[in-house]
């Protein structure tokens, strides 16, 4: 069912941060698509769902980023089934000032999704040359309880930005 953003984003939020690992997919130059698990940290005031996700400028995916600056997260919860989807615009926040505070935001973040990014090898500190930032600007959310599915009960959420 379609809905506001006001009531799919913190549906989504709570999805995303107890399943806390999400596959994402990004599209390579020549079109195809490559996915691999990443650990994204959403937050929402209100109005705005934004997210940001430690990751490396030096992978494939930071050129996949650059030719094609979208990506998908798919969040699914093995036991219960549910799902929980952002298709996103994604920036790097590569300024001093953004890697640290993305480094902050990430490692003062709630239970169980927020980390010290220090424990990934290669990162020292906010301005590690493996260590970057992309800030996520979702333009599609969809939050699928599993229940819909197992007792049909439950209902499914769709939102999407303007054109």
């Amino acid at each position: 069912m379609r809905a506001p953003l006001t009531e799919t984003a913190p549906a989504f939020v709570e999805t995303a941060h107890r399943i806390v690992w999400a596959t994402a997919a990004t599209v390579d130059h020549l079109g195809r698509p490559w996915t691999r698990i990443l650990h994204p940290l959403w937050s929402w005031d209100g109005g705005r769902l934004t997210g940001v996700v430690a990751t490396s400028p030096l992978s494939p995916k930071a050129a996949h980023i650059d030719a094609h600056p979208h990506l998908s997260f798919t969040y699914w919860d093995s036991t219960t089934h549910d799902t929980a989807t952002a298709q996103c615009r994604a920036v790097w926040d590569d300024t001093p000032e953004g890697r640290a505070d993305g480094w902050r935001t990430l490692a003062e973040g709630p239970e169980p999704v927020g980390y010290d990014p220090s424990i990934i090898a290669g990162w020292d500190d906010p301005q590690a040359p493996g260590f970057g930032i992309l800030r996520l600007e979702p333009w599609r959310l969809h939050v699928f309880p599993g229940t819909v599915l197992t007792q049909g009960e439950g209902q499914f959420l769709t939102w999407e930005a303007a054109a």
